[in-house]
């Protein structure tokens, strides 16, 4: 199982009651819902990504306290209602961990890393999303790329990428990872992991609606948590944070920041983590 992201500082800050309840709104690989279960509590793992449902199913049949689990293949965006629908609140904190996991790089085949090739452009965490990323990249207008690219990722070279990926598609229909990764490197005139790892993000949020899968999902929890209930929330890059700051502020008669972690910046999985967080008022 991959390392988990800030591991032991999500459990420290949940400040897990044996007798309460949780919910791994993002459960993943299960590497912070197999620690959370490890103190007693009963838990809730929402995860949208079938294949990784299949997985952490098998995994956890070797968890000592499975009989405390429930696993739900949902949006986590569907928070409140998956959490009223399984009678399971009011509830004492929720963890949402919003990266892509290291089992959804490696295996899924989608095409979430620039690294794989060969592999198609699909990116989406659900196969019941309505768009893929290679519908996205071959009939999406510049003006509309170019607002994608820029707002998801701040990425300087929008107007260019999104230029060349209309002249080339013109040529020839954007398929691979290998396709996309050549018309980004031939905009920037280098190979620039950096602004791969942007353009891609860019594409991935857009396709799975992200930021409007959040928003929904952070109103929505604190309906179902208790008073002095936790909210954790661990993000990966500037769009997401901001988002997270402004939700914060807005709702600043309901909850308020107890602290922010950041994670090692020596771990190349989470450099870039931030943990925030939040209690209920």
């Amino acid at each position: 199982m991959h390392t988990p992201v800030l591991l032991k500082q999500v459990i420290k800050s949940l400040e897990i009651d044996k007798n309460g309840k949780y919910i791994d709104a993002t459960s993943g690989s299960g590497g912070h819902l197999k620690e959370i279960l490890n103190k007693g509590p009963k838990v809730l793992a929402i995860e949208g990504d079938s294949d990784q449902i299949k997985r952490l199913k098998i995994k956890s049949e070797k968890f000592p306290l499975r009989k405390n689990l429930k696993i739900v293949l949902s949006n986590f965006s569907e928070i409140k209602n998956v959490a009223m629908t399984n009678n399971f609140y009011p509830v004492d904190g929720i963890l949402f961990d919003l990266g892509i996991s290291y089992e959804q790089l490696s295996l899924s085949g989608r095409g979430f890393s620039f690294n794989k090739k060969n592999e198609n452009l699909d990116m989406r965490v659900s196969e019941h999303n309505s768009i893929k990323a290679v519908d996205v990249i071959n009939s999406f207008s510049i003006n509309e790329l170019y607002e994608i690219f820029a707002r998801n990722s701040e990425e300087i070279n929008s107007r260019t990428i999104a230029e060349n990926i209309v002249r080339a598609r013109a040529m020839k229909k954007i398929i691979t990872v290998g396709d996309f990764v050549e018309i980004i490197d031939r905009s920037i005139k280098r190979h620039d992991e950096h602004v791969l790892s942007r353009i891609f993000q860019a594409v991935r949020m857009y396709v799975n609606q992200e930021i409007e899968n959040l928003k929904k999902a952070l109103n929505d929890s604190l309906d179902i948590l208790k008073k002095n209930g936790r909210i954790l929330i661990i993000s990966f890059h500037s769009i997401e944070d901001r988002f997270i700051k402004n939700f914060i502020k807005t709702n600043y008669e309901v909850v308020y920041q107890l602290s922010l972690i950041k994670g090692d910046f020596e771990k190349s999985f989470e450099k870039s983590a931030k943990l925030r967080v939040l209690v209920k008022k």
